[in-house]
């Protein structure tokens, strides 16, 4: 197969492949990303091309691809001059991926559903805003670690109230308090305390109940 790129500058291929982004082609900029990174590994755009790989799988709505791209670049270039923007990347694939998480459906089972993107995204943007508290990104990733607080712990009280009530107390005692220590002032965990009053309450326990 004749490769349509032999002989073109790494200026040709990174213009192609932004050209490609802009169309939503964003299998083809990967490509043409890709081949600039393997022929001019030195070159200047090497590393933007490793940069605009991870955002392009996040558009394509590929999570995986794109968090081990932006792994594998933080690992790379940790001191890189936009390396913030890598870990505010990393924290937004995980966040959108799990923008669904108070989402259920009545009948499902809550505590099967586990919130692993979420804890995730939160994890990257805090690795962020700690290491980069000047960044132009810090504000937002801030906005977003709240809301994914907010969103983990009405996943915790909810998976409470389904415990509370199928009678299993102790369970629902204990997802409640879990909420009640690990997210601290949010606005869900007023609901957590009524069930660990509720749950108490039905277990006997009333030092706890009245604590």
């Amino acid at each position: 197969v004749k490769d349509e790129t032999a002989g073109w500058s790494a200026n040709r291929l990174y213009s192609a492949a932004k050209e490609a982004m802009g169309e939503g082609s964003y299998e083809k900029a990967v490509k043409y990303f890709e081949i600039l990174e393997a022929r001019y590994p030195y070159g200047r755009y090497a590393q933007q091309a490793q940069i605009e790989i991870a955002y392009a799988y996040y558009k394509a709505s590929e999570p995986a691809n794109a968090i081990s791209a932006c792994d594998r670049f933080i690992k790379l270039h940790p001191n890189h001059p936009n390396v913030d923007y890598v870990y505010y990347l990393k924290g937004l694939v995980n966040f959108n991926e799990d923008l669904g998480i108070t989402g259920y459906v009545s009948m499902q089972d809550p505590s099967e559903r586990d919130p692993k993107a979420a804890r995730e995204s939160f994890e990257a943007f805090r690795e962020m805003v700690a290491r980069f508290p000047s960044s132009k990104y810090a504000a937002d990733a801030t906005a977003r670690m709240k809301y994914l607080v907010n969103a983990l712990a009405s996943h915790e009280v909810h998976v409470a109230r389904y415990y509370l009530k199928r009678g299993a107390f102790v369970a629902a005692a204990n997802r409640a308090q879990f909420a009640v220590r690990t997210y601290l002032d949010a606005p869900a965990n007023e609901e957590a305390l009524f069930i660990m009053v509720k749950a108490y309450d039905a277990l006997g326990l009333n030092d706890l109940r009245d604590d």
